[in-house]
């Protein structure tokens, strides 16, 4: 079980190293859902690059957060599914999750309360 290359001591770091960028925190979050392929995984991503998602999910791969079943088939068929180690992911998405949505209100409050304010002077 690879997880983080060089790790400074620091877990916080450790765990950054595995699920940082861009990309791989959304990557996680849809296999935590289902098991996906490659074309359903870019869908739903939106606007990424073949040759990123490809990197985002051998980097996914070698720390073993996630697993690759090429089926040998031709045309080629792979699927991705979260490993063990990748669902004990979950309540750290989850907290995201729900911190996301507590900004977002907190956000929406505030323009609200901008919009409603006379300025002064």
């Amino acid at each position: 079980m690879p997880v983080a290359k060089k790790s400074a001591g620091c877990p916080v770091e450790t765990t950054l190293k595995v699920i940082g960028g861009k990309w791989k925190v959304m990557i996680i979050h849809f296999l935590l859902e289902d098991t996906q392929r490659f074309g359903e995984l870019a869908r739903k991503l939106g606007r990424i690059s073949p040759k990123t998602l490809t990197q985002q999910l051998r980097e996914l791969e070698e720390d073993g957060v996630i697993i690759r079943k090429d089926f040998g088939e031709v045309p080629l068929r792979v699927e991705y599914s979260i490993s063990t180690l990748g669902f004990t992911l979950s309540p750290i998405l989850h907290a995201m999750e729900d911190w996301g949505a507590f900004l977002e209100a907190k956000q929406k409050k505030t323009k609200r309360t901008s919009r409603n304010s006379v300025p002064l002077g």
